[in-house]
């Protein structure tokens, strides 16, 4: 590391929900500001403004807080290198844009769509279906490299619409030393002339990247490899404005693939897999539809940054169980792979089972106590407290805690006789009617009391404790699950346990 400080951003553009490789680009970010002490900005890609969502950006804040890793500096936590909108920093770009041009580095284009549309037709051919704006088609096009300096002048004058267009060099090499993936080398005729400022004065992703980080002493850039195609453009503008000395170290981050490794991993392949791919539920504010999250769905931020982090990344160690603190201490850029990661939700679910396993009890408690509620359920606080050390390493998502103990709460509404019906006998019937006049004669409602007058009697009547116990259990929460059968009656009352028998014979002897 050199004595700069180290200053990293995440910026993402307010256009939906969060993908989890965007939370995981921020989380590389952060893991790297904090190991070296430095400086994690947000800041806001607003410039497309037609894909602009209302909402997004809060719900972005709102993601990174929710998963730990809240920014240093960004829209909502002013600093010295503020605006963090770009959007708010309009005024700024075309100033380096005509600056551009006066070094000849860029030039104006005022081809109109439909002459664009006639280009890419007139260029279209077997080896190259879809041409771009490069060295050869701009020679053949309406801009200030093929018009005179009159024509120009006269068509910016008239408030003719156009674009700044980057003039690429012809048979070039561009050179960048990436971080993760050691020297890449480009050939500039595979390049296009990419828009810098767009007709309404907006800058592109290229021009206004460039800008913002060197205004903002940006040292060091993670983003995805999608972007890989687009560095040579942006290597020549921090070299055409003069900045290549402050030019940051870029790193870009393998993708995160489909469960079956073909392709990057999209929201699509979330609904039909059946798993979230954004942090948190996004609703749609045109049409209303909510794109369920690792949130909602019962993923505590632990969990949910530990298997991100891992994605992609290791220590070396064999460790998967870490900490915000220990990611951080132990991360390595040198450690990023440069393949792509396969998402595996069982896998998701297990390290989130392991953190369900390793939290405190009374940081889980409200967290639960929410779930039954947005359930329906008004789980009591004081038998909340006991029944989360029973049932909480039977859960791998915070939603399992519904399943595996609500019928403490209430009771269930069927029950499996199915797995009772076939070894049922005329003795069980009357073991069971018995053993209701028992539990409501006993003058203490313990588990331990209850578990002996319980065998005392099964040996009496000569049936094995076992083959009662299993249909106790189902008559008591519905099927073949939850914590110790005595312990569950001893929760959940007498009145309730002596019912609930009473309905579970009344369903066994009508299946």
């Amino acid at each position: 590391m050199n004595n700069k400080e180290v200053r990293v951003r995440f910026a993402p553009s307010p256009t939906g929900g969060l993908h989890l490789g965007g939370v995981r680009t921020a989380l590389y970010n952060y893991l790297f500001a904090k190991k070296h002490g430095g400086s994690f900005v947000l800041r806001i890609e607003d410039t497309d403004q037609g894909r602009y969502v209302p909402g997004a950006e809060q719900y972005i804040i709102d993601c990174l807080e929710w998963c730990g890793i809240s920014p240093d500096e960004g829209p909502h936590k002013p600093g010295p290198y503020g605006p963090y909108r770009q959007s708010e920093r309009k005024p700024n770009y075309r100033k380096f844009a005509e600056q551009l041009i006066e070094s000849g580095n860029a030039y104006y284009a005022f081809d109109t769509p439909a002459e664009l549309d006639s280009m890419r037709e007139q260029f279209k051919s077997e080896s190259n279906p879809s041409p771009q704006y490069n060295s050869i088609v701009r020679d053949h096009m309406k801009n200030s490299l093929t018009l005179s300096s009159e024509e120009v002048k006269k068509l910016l004058d008239g408030g003719t619409p156009h674009v700044i267009r980057i003039k690429i060099p012809t048979s070039s090499d561009v050179h960048l030393n990436d971080m993760i993936r050691g020297e890449v080398i480009f050939n500039t005729d595979q390049v296009d002339d990419k828009v810098l400022l767009k007709a309404d004065g907006m800058p592109t992703y290229h021009l206004a990247v460039v800008v913002d980080d060197y205004e903002m002493k940006i040292t060091h850039a993670f983003r995805g490899e999608e972007w890989l195609p687009s560095a040579p453009v942006h290597v020549l503008l921090w070299e055409y404005l003069g900045w290549k000395e402050n030019m940051p170290l870029w790193a870009h981050l393998p993708l995160i693939l489909k469960p079956d490794g073909k392709g990057k991993l999209s929201k699509r392949d979330g609904d039909r897999l059946g798993f979230p791919v954004f942090a948190m539920d996004w609703e749609d504010p045109k049409t209303n539809e909510i794109t369920k999250g690792f949130k909602e769905m019962g993923f505590l931020p632990e969990a949910f940054i530990n298997m991100l982090a891992l994605l992609g990344w290791n220590d070396g160690s064999g460790e998967e169980v870490l900490s915000l603190d220990e990611l951080t201490d132990r991360f390595s850029i040198e450690r990023i792979h440069k393949g792509g990661a396969k998402f595996d939700f069982e896998k998701a679910k297990w390290f989130n089972g392991e953190w369900i396993k390793r939290t405190n009890n009374d940081t889980l408690l409200p967290l639960i106590k929410q779930i039954f509620q947005n359930n329906g359920i008004d789980a009591e606080v004081k038998l909340l407290q006991q029944i989360i050390p029973m049932v909480k390493d039977r859960c791998h998502l915070l939603n399992d805690f519904i399943q595996q103990s609500s019928f403490f709460f209430i009771a269930p509404a069927e029950i499996d006789t199915a797995s009772v019906k076939p070894k049922w006998t005329e003795n069980k019937t009357a073991f069971f009617t018995k053993w209701i006049e028992v539990l409501q004669s006993l003058p203490d409602w313990d588990a331990v009391i209850i578990e002996n007058e319980f065998k005392k009697m099964a040996e009496a009547e000569q049936i094995k404790p076992g083959e009662l116990q299993l249909p106790l259990r189902i008559m008591l929460v519905g099927g073949k699950f939850g914590p110790p059968v005595f312990e569950i009656a001893s929760l959940i009352g007498k009145s309730s346990t002596v019912s609930r028998i009473q309905n579970g014979l009344q369903a066994i002897e009508q299946a």
